[in-house]
Parts: C-alpha cells; sequence; structure tokens
C-alpha cells in the first residue's frame, strides 16, 4: 500500500471534515442558543444546554443551574427544559407530576402557550438572523459598484498589456454605448468573442480608444462546491486558453461547449500565473434556478465576470442589512421552489444532499477562502432554519402545529396521540435522512 501517496487525499479528508464540523457546530449553536435565551426570558428553565451527542467530553453548571456540555459526536445539539424526557422535548410525566405548581410554569409542559411556542420558534429564527447578520458583513465590508463602468484594478489575464488605468470610465464596448455598469455588462455579452475588442473610455477628461481583452474573459472568478471544476484541480484565477484544441476568448465559448458536448469529456489548456496546463474534465448537468423555474445544464462549475474589479463604495448599515434580508429571502424561497419541483419531477431528486454532499461542499467552500466559507454558513442556517419549520413531528415546525392545535381547541393532543406522531416524525425524517444518504452516494 502507498502510504505517502494516501497522505494529500487524507489531508483533504482532514480538511473536509473540520469545515463540516465547523459549519454545523456554530450553526446548531446559534439555533440552539435561540431556544435557551428566548425560554428563559420566558421563565422556562432550562437543565441541559448540550453541542454534541454522546459521550460528553466536557461540562459546567451555571449560576441558573444549566448544564453546558460539548459532547463526543459534533452532529447536532440540543437543549432539554425542565420535564422533558428527552432531546426532543417528549414530556417526562413522572417528573412533572413530582413539581408544585410553580416549577410546573417553568416547563415546557406547563408554561403559558405563548411563551412556549415562543420558545420553539426561537430556534429557526436565531438560524435566520445569524444569516441576515453574516450577508449583511459581508455586504458591508465588500461595498457596492458605482452605477458606471469605472476600472478599478484589471485582472490577471494572460497577453494583456497596459492599455487601461485606474480610474477609466468605460463609455463604449466594440461600438455600443454604455451610459452606465449595466449597460456595459448588456453590451459585453452582445459582444462577438474576439482576441481583442474596442474600447472607448473616459480619461481625464477626454476620450481615449483602448483595443484590449474581450470584456468576459474564461477567467474563473468564483467555483462551485461539488464541480467538475474543483476535482480537477482548477483555482480561482485560472484563465482557460483553449477547448479541445480550439482557442477561447470568451466565457460565452466555454459555456457553449459544454452544451454542445452534453456531458462529453472536455480537454482544457489553461494559464495560471504564466505558465500553462492541460487537463481533462467532464461536464456535469445541474438544475439552475430561473426566472420561471429550473432549467438543466452541463456545467463544469465556475462562474466568471469582467476582465476588471470596479471600485468599491461604502454600503451604509441600514442597506446591508436589507441586502442581508433579501439574501436570506432569496434562499428560503429557492429552497423551497427546488424542493416543490423534485416533489413535482421536474427536476432531479438529486439535488437533496445528506452530510456527505454537505461535508464536501463545506470543505470546498473553505478551500476557496474565509469568505466564502462564512457566506456558506449563512446558506446552511438559512437552509437549517427553513427546514426546522417544517411541520413535522420531532422538529420545531411540529411541536408550532401541535401549539396552534392547542390553541384552537383550548388543550394539547393526548399523550398518547404525541408519542404516536413523535414516532412517525421521527421515522419520517430518518427515512429522508437515509434518502439524502444515499444521493451522497449513487448520486453523479
Amino acid at each position: 500500500m502507498d502510504i505517502i501517496g494516501m497522505v494529500p487525499s487524507f489531508g483533504g479528508f482532514i480538511s473536509t471534515l473540520l469545515a463540516f464540523v465547523i459549519a454545523l457546530s456554530v450553526i446548531v449553536a446559534i439555533h440552539e442558543y435561540g431556544h435557551y435565551i428566548v425560554g428563559r426570558w420566558c421563565g422556562i428553565h432550562a437543565e441541559v444546554f448540550s453541542l454534541g451527542f454522546g459521550p460528553v467530553i466536557w461540562s459546567r453548571v451555571d449560576k441558573r443551574g444549566t448544564k453546558w456540555q460539548l459532547a463526543a459526536f459534533p452532529l447536532g445539539g440540543y437543549v432539554k427544559f425542565l420535564g422533558d424526557a428527552d432531546a426532543a422535548s417528549g414530556k417526562d410525566g413522572d417528573a412533572i407530576s413530582g413539581l408544585s405548581d410553580a416549577e410546573r410554569k417553568r416547563t415546557m409542559h406547563g408554561a403559558v402557550l405563548w411563551r412556549r411556542a415562543a420558545t420553539v420558534a426561537a430556534g429557526p429564527v436565531f438560524n435566520f438572523i445569524l444569516s441576515i447578520i453574516v450577508f449583511a458583513g459581508i455586504f458591508a465590508v465588500s461595498g457596492t459598484s458605482p452605477d458606471d463602468a469605472i476600472i478599478g484594478e484589471v485582472k490577471d489575464l494572460p497577453g494583456y498589456e497596459a492599455g487601461f488605468e485606474t480610474g477609466d470610465k468605460i463609455l463604449s464596448v466594440g461600438g455600443v454605448e454604455t451610459p452606465d455598469l449595466s449597460a456595459f455588462y448588456t453590451a459585453a455579452r452582445e459582444t462577438e468573442p474576439a482576441p481583442q475588442v474596442e474600447y472607448t473610455v473616459l480619461r481625464d477628461e477626454r476620450e481615449v480608444t483602448v483595443e484590449s481583452v474581450y470584456p468576459f474573459p474564461p477567467i474563473l472568478d468564483q467555483l462551485q462546491p461539488k464541480s467538475a471544476a474543483i476535482d480537477a484541480g482548477l483555482a480561482v484565477g485560472d484563465v482557460i486558453m483553449s477547448v479541445d484544441g480550439v482557442e477561447v476568448h470568451a466565457l460565452s465559448q466555454v459555456q457553449d461547449a459544454a452544451k454542445a458536448g452534453q456531458g462529453a469529456p472536455m480537454a482544457l489548456t489553461v494559464w495560471r500565473g504564466g505558465e500553462t496546463f492541460d487537463v481533462t474534465l467532464t461536464p456535469r448537468e445541474r438544475d439552475l434556478p430561473t426566472a420561471d423555474g429550473f432549467e438543466k445544464r452541463w456545467l463544469i462549475g465556475f462562474s466568471g465576470g469582467a476582465f476588471f474589479e470596479p471600485p468599491r463604495e461604502t454600503l451604509g448599515i441600514g442597506e446591508a442589512i436589507w441586502g442581508g434580508v433579501n439574501q436570506t429571502w432569496f434562499i428560503a424561497q429557492s429552497s423551497l421552489s427546488g424542493l416543490w419541483h423534485m416533489i413535482t419531477g421536474a427536476i432531479s431528486s438529486c439535488n437533496i444532499q445528506g452530510p456527505i454532499g454537505i461535508a464536501q461542499t463545506s470543505g470546498d467552500m473553505a478551500s476557496q477562502g474565509l469568505t466564502e466559507f462564512i457566506w456558506f454558513i449563512a446558506v446552511l442556517s438559512t437552509a437549517v432554519g427553513l427546514l426546522n419549520l417544517f411541520p413535522i413531528p420531532v422538529l420545531d415546525g411540529g411541536h408550532l402545529v401541535f401549539h396552534a392545535y392547542e390553541a384552537v381547541t383550548g388543550a394539547p393532543p393526548s399523550d398518547r396521540a404525541l408519542q404516536v406522531l413523535m414516532m412517525g416524525g421521527l421515522t419520517l425524517l430518518l427515512s429522508l435522512m437515509v434518502f439524502a444518504l444515499s444521493n451522497d452516494l449513487f448520486c453523479p
């Protein structure tokens, strides 16, 4: 056995596992803290706050009598409130029967209805709040582009010679006027691919003509997780020079080649930091969201952009938060749309990922940088918050349904009914987990 040859793969496995544990632990900790802190505000006593399951490796009891602990298996967590029989907030009838009236009001089964409902809803709500804060923070730090197509910094591209200067305002592309950045993107997409394109720029109050690279060159600005590009070892900043021996100058040419090949292997010549190398990869069919639903496309797994980075303008706190809210809403809306399209058979059920797929995605995002990894945590936090609101017994959404039933009828479901429903919900949840795990193992 080649032990030395296994070291890079083993290192990749460890980094992927570590990224997954970090992402999941942050999301679970925020979710459970939401339950804990709102429960505390509502006068419901938390006996245990656990990050992870299984044997306890560290614990301490705070002045309020809550035991904070880290457990051996960091694949979730829970808050066990007074009167709970288990981590799923099942009722411990024997324990509750021995409590006084005042003590019962400090349990998840004896507190007034609105307090219990608020405590249950707090977990998913805190997940959404985490997403909004993270997105808003990234937007605030990265800033926003100006309305005009202004050169901030030209990307590192093969064959590029000095022509543009920082502060140049692009007035036209290939003879098409570009009064603002949106018009530049439109003109760039409609320009025929060519080694050189003519630009008119405003520089020092005078118009200058510049012959330079195609507006959207085939440069890798971002890699998609679990993609052919990542598996082939491509990296952000790489530039694709040719596809199957045919020279390319535009991102659209690579996309068209992948579409025309319908999943056939593609031989790429790639430029990286002044050197070129060859790589062969096979595009993968993916379901992509559109304005009308989803469409299937063959993808290498990268996104590109313009040949330059525009200068960034500071974003106000209010604008950043609003951007965070919109981004969180977009992810939730897209997730629900994707789920509906899977149920109706419009897109493949392989879009559902299990723990292996999520772990691989975590590692892929972490490998691209801290900002990308933090962004992924926010995306996953939204997904976890949304999942927990599904009306499945065992999940928070199921408990909220029970509370709604109690609000309408004046009494909670019977203990027997709750046991049956909780068992059914657990069975359904485990079945979904097995299905997602099979996707991880068998889907392309």
